[in-house]
């Protein structure tokens, strides 16, 4: 797996809220089937097969109002092993068929498209009352090879149907069922910052991403100081670890902080991948009827 995608998938850890560790793409999956090794699909003979632990609860009620509206703005500096990578911006969009649509894009800079060009989007459409995704699709390019994935959620049989094509390859498709709580990684950080946060709460979730399902299990640390390019906030610190169901061996660790206060910002993101480090920081906010708060030369880096 390039560093690039990682980078960039994994970039979207604040839109899945702690879930993308788990975009991180696979590309075992990618190749055609001709091409995938045995062991690939196949597990060893002398291996017990694993299994992933049901979440012990669904996700607590959501606290009302949304902390969020159409027109909220966020923009966030991504870095990888120490070094600037990108940018990727969060939009929410005017209400459509009863649906809040938000919008993800994300990009390398100069820097890092002289290695791997990659640009790409996600966009989910969430349920206002309940945060959970009706429709999600997610369409990449990377050195002009674009990735292109459609997903439908029924939440009544907890299901997830998937429908993508990568290039000019045939299309393809997978179906998955969820535990009790299915949510997707663009509209995830969403859903967390309506969750009553208090010390030691623990949240589990089933999350959509590149084509796979994982289970994410995550625990409120504390109450935090941080610094940010934005000034100084009171966050809580969230933490946690998901696992690809089909995959259990595979798993990510991230930290997210939101602010506590009424608009729950999504400061930062840092996920622990075999790479280093890889961040998203929040450098830019513009909400309606608010002034926009934006970063200023020599901005701060994220302390905590």
């Amino acid at each position: 797996m390039s560093t690039l995608r990682t980078l960039l998938a994994t970039c979207l850890m604040l839109t899945s809220g702690g879930a993308a560790w788990a975009q991180l793409p696979d590309t075992e999956a990618d190749k055609p089937e001709g091409e995938k090794p045995a062991e690939a699909t196949e597990a060893k003979p002398d291996e017990a097969p694993i299994t992933v632990e049901p979440c012990a609860q669904a996700l607590p009620a959501l606290r009302m109002p949304l902390a969020f509206m159409p027109g909220e703005v966020l923009e966030f500096d991504l870095d990888a092993m120490g070094a600037q990578a990108g940018k990727m911006t969060l939009r929410v969009q005017k209400p459509q068929d009863g649906q809040i649509p938000v919008l993800a894009q994300a990009e390398t800079n100069s820097f890092f498209s002289k290695v791997r060009r990659v640009r790409g989007s996600a966009t989910t459409w969430l349920n206002p009352r309940t945060l959970r995704p009706k429709r999600y699709v997610e369409d990449a390019t990377e050195n002009e090879m674009r990735r292109k994935v459609e997903v439908a959620f029924t939440h009544k049989d907890r299901a997830i149907k998937v429908d993508y094509q990568i290039g000019q390859r045939p299309k393809g498709q997978y179906n998955y069922t969820y535990d009790k709580d299915g949510l997707d990684v663009a509209g995830s950080i969403y859903l967390l910052r309506q969750l009553p946060l208090e010390e030691n709460l623990s949240v589990c979730f089933d999350v959509y991403g590149v084509r796979r399902l994982w289970r994410m299990q995550g625990q409120v640390l504390k109450k935090e100081k941080v610094t940010t390019p934005l000034g100084q906030f009171d966050a809580w610190h969230l933490v946690g670890t998901a696992v690809r169901l089909d995959r259990p061996k595979q798993k990510r660790e991230v930290h997210v902080w939101l602010s506590d206060d009424a608009r729950r910002l999504p400061l930062a993101a840092v996920g622990t991948l075999d790479l280093g480090a890889v961040r998203a920081t929040l450098t830019s906010v513009s909400r309606p009827g608010e002034k926009r708060q934006e970063a200023g030369p020599g901005k701060e880096e994220m302390k905590w």
